[in-house]
């Protein structure tokens, strides 16, 4: 403990590069951001699909030019407090400030700006974002962050989860419930093999449900049905075990709220129970069918699938190099026994398993895929332990006993009217997010010791996107070009390169993470390597070098300026090292999507033009998606001939067909649904292909 203890120390939280300067980009001097804006009075209702109203609250104040989805969103998902209480937050001013002004205190407290009023021009321009839909945080940190520091609540609560107490060099239980609110999304957790680490894992994972997050484990750890318990006897096997972890995340509702609980289970290729753990999802999915057709609902909360197995996580096979070259030379794969390597398990054809994986994501989307030799290549601490496991969307790829809070930037906010993409402005967004991710790192809790002195150690954050799709759009580009991943790669590569700067500038500032410069960590004592610097250099490098191979189809400026970022990330982290070990993710961005006005989320394409929007009042407004007339002007159609083409869209839920338009503009329109009077679609490796043009600027993955 000791060592560790030590290891743990070594962080030296003195300003020793005297604090970070804040400019005001966004924001205006002596104005606050909630005044810039004019505001109203709402209703936010959401009815069920029989029109009872589900959720109501009256007189709530929002920014006018908020969509009514936005609203009843943030309202039922995010605001605190019991309805009709004094409690419960009535306006978004409320929540923004509760978030923005907590954060900013913090960092103020900690010692993150050069001076108080850097500070205040901090909380200035991270309200101003938030609050003009530019960036948004994960979801935890608006349940969470702030109900203590603002509110006052849970100050006589019992204890909470674990935080870093800077002082021992120690994570200690927090005295009260939201003092140290729970902020990451994604976490990563590890089992050992016995019932008594089997079971706190359980209870481990109902917390992190609770308090709004989701949780990945590998449990290739827990021995297979096949070998031998010490006392005799037959082990259950992983799977049993998942019904327990699949149970638990059923009841316990993520967040109190009706968000579910997002679980992830991973199995690597060679353990003797992959068979059953490839086919498990899939037979539970049958049942349901069969309960399905002798009339039981459908629907996915329905009695037919609340009554199987696995419906509450996520299975994924950890595939290596040897297993997919198994499976394209078709040769035998052996498995082995996990409590020792020479004993063999169960032979399989390697194209045999993989068609099966191929079968059972076809009939319920399970299992997954992680490719494990890339997530190694990739990996910037890869001398402290493997890759084993990732959070339950899959974007958080890091070692076990981690956490990673997330945030999205709206990249529709930083196009010009000209068409053009504003550097500066993202640049300056993203700093201003990742500064406030990392504050948040120690003064957030955690489930467990370990995963609070890993956050400590690690530091590792997930900045991201939403708006993607629309973007492109926007542009007069089709997402399955080369142009539209060519810009994907660019905004992807500005963005992770800029975040790379910033953790460097806060290693200078602070110190870099100390998993940097000692591989040590909670539950690793005995690392592979020393230290994890030039393990990490080589990573930034390894970015680097795919800037090159953006199309040469993208507009100069972004590849100049993608070049830029990263030369600054490698020299500026050759110099001071950094302060995070990870910076960015692409994440669903589901609700906080919703919560920015985004037409698309994360890195997705539109799903179709037409959608449909439910009105304050009641009732449902058919509209065009918004990037459609952008995209007409930039194809240099007239006001006229776009007005004619909005109409038929509007009338016939397709662009197919429509007056004035070309043939070879048809393919800037598609989306990923068909559709019903239509033709056209996105092709399934069109999303591939986009994703293989982000992922080579990206820390983690794509969910």
């Amino acid at each position: 403990m000791s060592s560790k203890k030590k290891h743990i120390q070594s962080d030296n939280d003195s300003t020793a590069g005297g604090g970070l300067a804040v400019k005001q980009v966004f924001s205006t001097a002596g104005v606050h951001p909630f005044d810039e804006l004019e505001w109203e009075r709402r209703t936010a209702e959401i009815s069920d699909d029989g029109g009872k109203a589900i959720f109501k609250q009256e007189n709530v104040e929002v920014p006018k030019g908020w969509s009514v989805l936005a609203t009843k969103v943030v309202i039922s998902k995010y605001f605190y407090g019991e309805l009709g209480t004094p409690e419960r937050e009535t306006s978004v001013k409320q929540l923004v400030h509760r978030v923005a002004r907590t954060i900013a205190d913090c960092g103020v407290k900690d010692g993150y700006f050069r001076t108080p009023e850097d500070g205040e021009t901090f909380y200035q321009e991270l309200a101003w974002l938030c609050v003009n839909q530019f960036g948004s945080f994960n979801s935890p940190v608006w349940f969470n962050v702030g109900l203590y520091h603002q509110y006052g609540i849970g100050k006589d609560s019992c204890p909470g989860n674990w935080h870093y107490n800077a002082a021992t060099g120690e994570a200690q239980r927090a005295s009260t419930q939201y003092e140290f609110p729970q902020g990451s999304a994604c976490f990563i957790q590890r089992v050992r093999d016995t019932m008594e680490d089997i079971m706190r894992l359980a209870a481990s994972e109902a917390m992190l449900f609770k308090f709004g997050s989701g949780t990945g484990t590998d449990l290739t750890p827990l021995r297979s049905s096949r070998e031998k318990l010490s006392g005799g006897g037959r082990p259950s096997g992983p799977l049993s075990f998942l019904k327990v972890y699949d149970q638990i995340a059923n009841v316990v509702k993520s967040g109190g709220k009706t968000r579910r609980a997002a679980k992830m289970n991973t199995l690597k290729d060679w353990h003797p129970d992959i068979l059953e753990f490839i086919e498990c999802k899939s037979k539970e999915e049958r049942k349901a069918w069969a309960l399905i057709e002798q009339g039981y609902d459908a629907n996915f909360n329905g009695d037919a699938y609340g009554s199987i197995m696995y419906q509450n996580e996520n299975l994924t096979v950890r595939a290596s190099d040897a297993f997919m070259q198994a499976a394209v030379e078709d040769k035998d794969w052996t498995t082995h026994w996990v409590t020792d390597r020479t004993k063999a398990g169960p032979t399989y054809k390697g194209r045999e398993l993989l068609r099966k994986i191929a079968e059972g994501t076809h009939i319920c989307g399970d299992p997954g895929m992680q490719f494990d030799g890339t997530i190694q290549r990739w990996h910037t601490c890869k001398n402290t332990e493997p890759i084993n496991s990732t959070n339950p969307c899959s974007e958080y790829v890091f070692i076990d006993n981690t956490a990673c809070n997330l945030a999205s930037l709206n990249v529709m906010k930083f196009r010009r009217d000209d068409g053009t993409f504003d550097v500066e402005r993202f640049k300056a967004a993203v700093r201003i997010f990742i500064i406030a991710q990392e504050i948040i790192v120690d003064n957030a809790s955690y489930p467990t010791k370990e995963i609070a002195e890993n956050s400590h150690i690690f530091r590792t954050l997930g900045l991201g996107y939403a708006n993607l799709g629309a973007l492109i759009m926007a542009e007069g580009t089709a997402y399955d070009s080369n142009e539209g991943r060519a810009l994907a790669g660019a905004i992807t590569a500005i963005m992770t390169g800029q975040a790379y700067e910033v953790s460097a500038e806060l290693a200078a500032a602070k110190s870099p993470f100390p998993g940097y410069l000692d591989a040590r960590c909670a539950h690793v004592s005995k690392p592979i390597g020393k230290d994890n610097r030039d393990c990490m250099l080589d990573v930034i490098r390894l970015h680097r070098s795919h800037v090159a191979q953006i199309d040469a189809s993208c507009p100069k400026y972004l590849r100049d300026q993608a070049q830029h970022c990263w030369n600054r990330a490698l020299a500026m982290g050759e110099k001071h090292g950094y302060r995070n070990a990870q910076v960015s993710v692409l994440a669903p961005t589901g609700t906080i999507a919703f919560m920015m006005d985004c037409d698309t989320t994360g890195i997705e394409p539109d799903i179709a033009l037409v959608k449909y929007k439910l009105l304050a009042g009641g009732g449902i407004l058919k509209i065009v998606n918004r990037t459609v007339p952008m995209a007409l002007d930039e194809l240099g159609y007239s006001e006229d001939q776009a007005k004619d083409i909005v109409e038929y869209i509007d009338q016939n839920d397709t662009i197919e067909g429509a007056p004035h338009l070309k043939e070879e503009h048809l393919s800037v329109f598609d989306c990923a649904f068909k559709a019903q009077k239509g033709t056209r679609s996105l092709h399934y490796m069109a999303h591939l292909r986009m994703m293989a043009a982000a992922q080579p600027f990206i820390s983690g993955a794509i969910s």
